[in-house]
């Protein structure tokens, strides 16, 4: 079944621009860089200030929240296009496997930061046992990007 969705996304009429029209490819990989750096970026920001114990998380968050939200925008509709292009081979490529499942393990990491000590961060309180998975985010969304890069090599 992924195979399949894998092949009709390759040549679906996205797919065949993706690959014909002399722009789209390096816009959409543009706009793919520029979104992972806004979300990595932003991220990582409030995870190191977490890591750092210092106290105006919440104001931190209130910023990193939004330009991470902006970049995952970004990238959903980028990395749809860039796969499409050869959803086949890439689809299946260990490296991006591996990218998107850091990229699930950040989501759920994300979900969890807030579920678990949403209202302590609101409140500039954020417990030791925060850092646990700031230290999670961190290494799954840098990982992240290194075996997005990997994608192109294997």
């Amino acid at each position: 079944m992924y195979a399949e969705a894998l092949a009709a996304l390759e040549a679906s009429s996205l797919g065949q621009a993706a690959r014909g029209l002399t722009w789209l490819y390096p816009l959409a990989n543009l706009v793919h860089v520029l979104g992972s750096a806004l979300l990595v970026g932003a991220i990582a920001v409030f995870d190191i200030a977490v890591l750092r114990g210092r106290t105006g998380e919440a104001s931190v968050a209130r910023i990193a929240i939004a330009v991470a939200a902006f970049g995952l925008a970004l990238q959903i509709p980028s990395g749809i296009v860039l796969l499409s292009a050869e959803a086949t081979a890439a689809g299946v490529n260990p490296a991006f496997l591996l990218k998107m499942a850091l990229v699930a393990i950040g989501l759920v990491n994300v979900a969890y930061v807030h579920a678990r000590f949403g209202r302590m961060l609101a409140a500039n309180e954020l417990p030791v046992a925060a850092t646990v998975p700031a230290v999670v985010s961190l290494v799954a969304w840098v990982v992240a990007l290194l075996a997005g890069r990997a994608i192109a090599y294997l």
